[in-house]
């Protein structure tokens, strides 16, 4: 509780002698009491007002379980309620109403009380592509679903959920959750609800029915410390020197993106030096790919593939920086079939649109653009001839480019114009994008940016943004 004092010698227009009245008719909900006291002079009134000022305390919930590591943070269970005291960037004061502590916490960790954010089911800062890449999971059936902030709507929701095609093959399918002028909200006009949660318990009631909701895929949070799992990477002897490995993590601390393997921590007190990212189950795409599982992935998972490293590489070449080894062994998946690029350990910022390496300088040779092997020259153009390669890799299941040659055998043959033929199952329209990152002239070969809008576009350009209502 906060307390102004001011003072006034115009009287507000109390009868004499009145000691207070409560001050009536003010908007702001922060002031409770007004409250006027008279001293009584000789020729004049002095009047003392007092503001009683209370301020709405801010509640919030822990969504993930937090292991305070400095001395001044507050540590916390899921679920527990905590008063925030300060707001400051990233970390704010708090303090748990549970055992009373005060100290720091990080801001992402929590929501408001009594407002959706705080449920398990709801997506704030989620993309409806990736929406539907979290949904098709493999550890979600259908009737999985989840509610997220429209991205066409600003202020509104929306409805995604897992369902099965006529043909049997999963989907993921969106409703506007539309609201009404008493803020209440609909899917159906048949039936409205007074709030969200009320409209979930209902069609969750109803899961007996067309697969219902399913609400299964809690496995998407993240937890740092104890509970996380992580990769480290460690410098072997010999294979590069130890500011060059400095250089890596500083690069990936530099480049941060959903579609970029996260830079958690690098360890440098002793030799040997280690970088600690973030842990991906299904280990390199490459790998996945040929797998029993990665073998079973249909063709518009292999095109989504596609598109979430040219995302990726989209953010890359916006910072513009190159990667100078992109293909599948360096493409991490997550068992969620999340892509993200890894392995920077060639990559380098460029400051005038080109990079040219030093003189012995070793690179994989079936992924080089021409420019890069003959003359050293990288820009972000050589990255999208390697991406045309990796793009090859992803539509065979991991087989090897360039099948049967060897590499002197491919830099001749490149050199005189041949490309890889259009492998067997591969679209015409996928073939093209190969074909096009391929061009002798790195300028004629198309953006990062661009091939990414082709490929998410892919199979949904002629589909309706949503479904009608259920």
């Amino acid at each position: 509780m906060k307390c102004f004092i001011s003072q006034n010698n115009q009287s507000p227009g109390l009868l004499p002698g009145q000691v207070f009245q409560k001050m009536e008719g003010r908007s702001d909900e922060r002031y409770s009491t007004f409250l006027c006291f008279c001293s009584f002079e000789t020729f004049f009134v002095k009047f003392l007002f007092i503001y009683v000022y209370t301020e709405k305390e801010k509640i919030a919930i822990a969504l993930y379980p937090y292991d305070a590591i400095h001395a001044d943070d507050l540590g916390f269970k899921k679920g527990e309620k905590l008063k925030i005291l300060e707001e400051h960037g990233e970390w704010w004061k708090a303090k748990s109403l549970t055992t009373r502590k005060e100290g720091f916490i990080p801001s992402n960790y929590v929501a408001e009380a009594d407002t959706i954010e705080t449920e398990e089911w709801f997506f704030k800062d989620i993309a409806r592509k990736d929406a539907e890449r979290q949904l098709l999971a493999p550890a979600n059936k259908p009737g999985s679903y989840l509610i997220r902030e429209s991205e066409t709507s600003k202020g509104s929701y929306s409805l995604s959920i897992r369902d099965v095609d006529a043909q049997g093959l999963d989907v993921v399918k969106h409703y506007k959750i539309r609201s009404l002028d008493n803020g209440g909200y609909y899917i159906s006009p048949k039936i409205t609800f007074s709030d969200i949660n009320s409209m979930i318990k209902h069609y969750h009631s109803k899961s007996a029915q067309n697969h219902g909701f399913n609400c299964s895929f809690f496995l998407f949070a993240a937890y740092y410390n104890n509970s996380t799992k992580v990769a480290v990477k460690t410098l072997k002897p010999g294979t590069m020197s130890v500011e060059a490995f400095l250089e890596e993590a500083n690069l990936m601390k530099t480049l941060q993106h959903d579609r970029l393997v996260r830079l958690y921590a690098v360890v440098t007190k002793t030799e040997p030096i280690y970088i600690i990212t973030e842990f991906m189950a299904n280990g390199s795409l490459l790998d996945f790919l040929k797998s029993a599982a990665g073998c079973k992935v249909q063709l518009p998972k292999l095109i989504d593939f596609s598109a979430q490293i040219a995302e990726g590489m989209a953010y890359i070449e916006k910072k513009n920086y190159i990667h100078r080894d992109l293909r599948a062994a360096n493409v991490l998946v997550s068992d969620s079939l999340l892509c993200k690029i890894a392995d920077f350990g060639l990559a380098r910022v460029i400051e005038d649109d080109q990079y040219t390496a030093r003189e012995g300088a070793k690179f994989p040779i079936k992924w080089t653009a021409p420019e890069a092997i003959n003359y050293g020259s990288f820009t972000i153009k050589s990255d999208m001839w390697s991406f045309g390669v990796l793009l090859y890799e992803i539509i065979t299941y991991g087989k090897n480019p360039y099948p049967g040659m060897s590499n002197s055998e491919v830099m001749s043959s490149v050199q005189r114009g041949y490309r890889m033929p259009r492998p067997e199952n591969c679209p015409t329209e996928l073939y093209e994008i190969m074909t096009s990152c391929w061009k002798s002239k790195p300028d004629d070969r198309p953006t990062f940016d661009y091939i990414q809008s082709v490929l998410d576009d892919f199979y949904t350009a002629t589909e309706g943004q949503y479904q009608q209502q259920p």
